[in-house]
């Protein structure tokens, strides 16, 4: 019989299997499952079996989804959306509610199911997963009861299509079902594949608490499936998976009017200073890498330490990861479970064997794997090299990277050597390091001295290629509400610039005044590339010359606005000073621009009054510089929950062709109040007016490359700043046709967009927060405190 100090030394405490015999009951109960649609189960058809990772053994028979099950579910939840939108906020907070206690109620239970489905040990699920699912419906359901006064003018986005992986299967679902509840939507959601069973669990408690019929539906199947609710009628698409389906998703919805939230794959970078806890810094790497079989988007795979305490860490780790238990995932003594199909541990496998033929070396548990079911031991890399594949692609497996750093500046250009952004974790006992690291690290969450904490008071999800979009908190909730279509007004003309060589002396002759418009890049006029320009006419007068832009200009204008990086990183008060000065030389102007709006046929009244608003916005964007900031959120675990506003960096702008000077100004001054360098595409027809304020912008202190301007054929330039991969975000204003070419366009770095209708750029909606929330990114930062 072994001893306690036998027992503390290979904590061999034998087994403790949780019961399961009720979700065994339940589930031979129901034997086969069809879809959850209009408030019941429709008789199962065309059915998959879903197996027990842990096993291989069938759990149960599942419906593949057709293109008509899902019109079926959008039809159900159309009819049930506009009734749902009617109850007061209060009437739907009770609902959620609802939802919240029964999760409660069956905790447990669904812990269990979650877990055979998982295969995910269930400690994870009992202690972490579903208490966050019913966490995240108490939490909106409070979102609901205060809807009208937090979030006044909005209303719902309408019937949304919602897409979730199997790692979360039920907390994902909780993530995006609740928000769009408590806005007023209804959803017709598809599950993975592998996972949908907790999911169908939760269409029972749905139906059980008689929630409205059709407000939720719920469609099983595969990829085809996916792709039918991708393509139904749907107002909003919300999906959660790998980025190459995104960027299909992206392309799909391209033109559509869709709203869409990404929230894609991560190699997240865990970063650990010499100063650290480094036994925390390992029970870290257990927790985010390990424990849920690394199964996990922002997992922080990429081990970075720095060079001192590489050696101790090391052996520490290789210590820790002798002692995992891996094995039955019912058991509460096992710490890593099984991977969730044979088709996952497969590309697992590949992945670390062309690791290691690339060079690297696998450093892997000794454990007995369980003769069945899909298991991996767990291990990590080292001498990994920049170009080896398991430093670049997500294996989403129990494997890590470790590789060394000398200097803080070496470890935050390593965490961003990656196409992703989804997370971070910071480790030192200095706190100033740690803060300056995390604002310096191109992820939308980053965690100090902890990792993969998650609550529903506060925002998640990616910059870069993991994605756009937050679910949580007040950003998550904002994704499902909608403001009001703006008066929308018919665009004028575009008139295709002259592509033929003109004179530039042509433009002197108009009235002995030099009328011609060069680009403007890096604070200086340039000549454009091609040599050329091209005539700007109004009723049959030549009003001067501007530059005919290519390809070249916008890449002269991206590197001139990518070496003015300075300007993000000023405070909102300098920023603000900026900004006031150029409102003040821009007032002092005001006649010559008035003047040259109505050289190009506007009447005195129209020019005056553009000219007028033009000077109101300017000195409003430069008031909301060191105002528009971020939240402390109320989180439920003891953090200190940074929300913060950051800049995309460099962003596109493709300006209306109404409103020259007006419209111009009110998409250029939110985006640099914020901090944003453009690229800016003036008005086609009538770009002097934008070219005119070259003077203006030099005369204000303004950086060279904070604001870049490039005349020309505003749909081809725009289409090539969408396919730039060092532009960030883009806005558009112009053409149905011209939008659904810039969001097609714009999948291959997964830039954020925004198809910007056409409007009275006088009026109110041509101002306002939501041009100044479009122009930043969210990262959340998680600061422990306490014992």
């Amino acid at each position: 019989m072994p001893t306690v100090k036998d027992i503390l030394e290979t904590m061999d405490y034998g087994p403790a299997p949780e019961a399961n015999g009720e979700v065994v009951k339940w589930l031979k109960a129901r034997g086969a499952f069809g879809h959850f649609i209009g408030g019941a189960f429709t008789r199962p058809e065309a059915t998959f079996a879903v197996e027990n990772p842990a096993t291989g053994e069938v759990l149960a028979e599942v419906s593949q989804g057709s293109r008509a099950d899902v019109e079926a579910a959008v039809k159900a939840a159309r009819s049930a959306q506009r009734d749902w939108a009617r109850l007061s906020g209060h009437q739907r907070a009770k609902w959620l509610y609802a939802i919240a206690r029964n999760i409660q109620k069956r905790e447990r239970f669904l812990a269990v199911l979650e877990t055979m489905d998982n295969g995910k040990p269930v400690r994870e699920t009992r202690d972490i997963d579903i208490p966050l699912v019913a966490r995240h419906f108490y939490h909106h359901a409070g979102w609901a009861e205060v809807l009208a006064d937090e979030f006044p003018g909005t209303g719902p986005v309408g019937v949304c299509g919602q897409i979730i992986p199997w790692n979360f299967p039920l907390l994902m679902l909780a993530w995006k079902i609740a928000p769009a509840l408590a806005a007023g939507n209804a959803v017709v959601l598809k599950p993975a594949e592998y996972t949908p069973l907790t999911a169908l669990a939760f269409a029972e408690i749905c139906a059980e608490i008689g929630l409205p019929k059709g407000v939720v539906n719920i469609v099983t199947g595969d990829g085809d499936t996916g792709a039918a609710l991708v393509a139904a009628e749907v107002d909003k698409i919300a999906f959660t998976g790998s980025t190459e389906v995104g960027r299909i998703i992206r392309k799909a919805t391209a033109g559509s009017g869709k709203k869409l939230t990404l929230e894609l794959g991560g190699k997240s970078p865990f970063v650990v200073f010499a100063d650290a806890d480094l036994d925390a810094a390992v029970e870290g790497v257990v927790d985010a890498i390990w424990f849920n079989q690394g199964q996990v988007c922002c997992a922080g795979s990429r081990i970075l330490v720095q060079e001192g305490v590489e050696e101790a860490f090391t052996r520490k780790l290789r210590t820790r990861m002798a002692k995992l238990r891996v094995g039955d995932p019912l058991d509460k003594c096992t710490d890593v479970g099984a991977i969730v199909h044979p088709v996952q541990l497969k590309r697992i496998r590949d992945l670390v064997a062309r690791g290691e033929a690339e060079g690297a070396v696998l450093h892997q548990a000794e454990c007995q794997l369980p003769a069945k079911g899909s298991f991996f031991a767990p291990g990590f890399f080292t001498g990994v090299e920049p170009a080896n594949i398991v430093s670049d692609v997500e294996i989403f497996g129990p494997v890590a990277t470790l590789t060394s750093f000398r200097t803080p500046d070496e470890a935050v250009e390593l965490a961003n050597n990656t196409r992703y952004g989804l997370a971070a974790s910071i480790w030192s006992e200095n706190v100033n390091l740690c803060l300056d690291v995390a604002s310096r690290v191109k992820a939308g969450v980053v965690w100090v001295n902890s990792t993969n904490v998650f609550d529903a008071g506060s925002g998640f999800g990616g910059y870069r290629e993991s994605g756009f979009g937050r679910e949580g908190g007040r950003e998550g909730m904002g994704e499902y509400l909608s403001f009001p279509a703006p008066k929308e007004k018919a665009e004028p003309p575009v008139h295709a610039p002259e592509t033929s060589p003109v004179p530039e002396s042509g433009a002197k002759a108009v009235d002995g005044i030099d009328r011609t418009a060069k680009m403007y890049v890096g604070g200086a006029q340039k000549r454009p590339d091609s040599g050329y320009s091209y005539a700007v006419m109004a009723k049959g007068r030549l009003l001067g010359l501007a530059g005919l832009g290519n390809r070249k200009d916008i890449r002269n204008a991206v590197e001139a606005a990518h070496k003015a990086s300075g300007w993000g990183k000023a405070t909102g008060h300098n920023r603000a000073q900026v900004l006031y000065y150029l409102a003040e030389n821009l007032s002092a102007r005001a006649q010559e621009f008035t003047d040259r709006l109505r050289s190009a046929g506007a009447s005195k009244g129209a020019a005056e009054r553009e000219v007028a608003v033009s000077l109101e916005r300017a000195f409003w964007y430069a008031a909301q510089a060191d105002k528009f900031d971020g939240a402390v959120h109320a989180t439920k675990s003891a953090n200190v929950t940074l929300a913060m506003n950051e800049p995309f960096g460099v962003m596109g702008i493709a300006c209306p062709n109404a409103a020259p000077l007006l419209g111009f100004l009110s998409l250029v001054l939110p985006a640099i109040a914020m901090g944003n360098r453009v690229v800016a595409l003036p008005a086609q027809d009538m770009p002097l007016s934008a070219t005119d304020l070259y003077q203006v912008l030099d005369t204000s202190d303004l950086p060279g490359g904070v604001v870049n301007i490039v005349t020309g054929p505003r749909e081809e330039l725009t289409k090539t700043l969408a396919q730039h991969d060092d532009v960030a975000a883009l806005w558009y204003c112009g053409t149905t046709e011209g939008a659904k070419a810039m969001e097609a366009e714009s999948a291959g770095n997964l830039k954020v967009t925004w198809a910007i209708p056409n409007c009275d750029w006088t009026g109110p909606d041509g101002q306002g927060r939501r041009y100044l929330s479009r122009a930043v990114q969210v990262k959340n930062i998680w600061v422990p405190y306490g014992e």
